[in-house]
């Protein structure tokens, strides 16, 4: 993915309907269209009802594409509007977390897995507006990372595996929640950092420290360290 985020990039005069929203709204769409198709591929005992969760694992790969392009052509045709700002990590959110929580509920990913997931992508997301108006976190390589392993350790487990494949989605699996924890604690501290660093922060930070010395006697206090 690009590295700017999508969610902090200043909205440009687009109009509403556009090529990169559709893709949005179409990926919103196909989510009860993909658990329906995983709920229902929950039987292995014969072929045909490995059929859904095969057509699960499509739908999944074709709204992944879409959530890789909508933003790139957004931003590099200048079509980026609030509706697509907002609507795109929801969109992301309920296809990742629809996936996982299927699983979970298919025992085929334990729930703690799911939980911390969710989590991390929840509480980025929200850091992701509290701090867009001090300015834009640029995507780590990690987090770039983690996003493809998500995707492919899902993808995996969407499909009815067995033997080494199945033991190898695993692993895959506990790359991606190990760089999801680690990055989820890397954007917390960049998050905090921007937010106290920011050239829309430090007008209030050095007001404060101004009247820390004019009340201190002398001795002042750093409020914002």
């Amino acid at each position: 993915m690009d590295a700017a985020d999508p969610a902090a990039t200043p909205p440009q005069t687009a109009k509403l309907v556009n090529l990169p929203n559709a893709l949005t709204v179409l990926r919103m769409a196909v989510v009860p269209v993909f658990a329906v198709l995983l709920l229902q591929g929950a039987g292995l005992r014969n072929g045909s009802e490995h059929a859904d969760r095969y057509w699960a694992a499509v739908v999944f790969v074709l709204a992944i594409i879409t959530d890789r392009y909508d933003g790139m052509i957004a931003r590099r045709t200048g079509q980026i509007t609030e509706f697509g700002k907002l609507a795109d990590p929801i969109a992301d959110k309920a296809l990742t977390g629809t996936a996982l929580i299927g699983l979970s509920v298919l025992d085929l990913l334990p729930w703690w897995v799911t939980v911390v997931i969710l989590v991390r992508e929840i509480g980025v997301t929200v850091l992701r507006f509290w701090v867009i108006r001090h300015g834009v976190i640029a995507a780590s390589r990690g987090g770039k990372a983690k996003t493809v392993l998500q995707a492919l350790a899902i993808g995996l487990y969407i499909l009815p595996l067995t033997g080494v494949a199945a033991s190898a989605r695993w692993w895959l699996m506990g790359a991606a929640l190990v760089l999801t924890v680690v990055t989820g604690v890397d954007y917390v501290y960049r998050a905090l950092t921007l937010r106290r660093t920011s050239a829309r922060a430090m007008p209030a930070a050095a007001e404060r420290r101004g009247s820390g010395t004019t009340g201190g006697g002398g001795a002042r206090t750093d409020t914002a360290a």
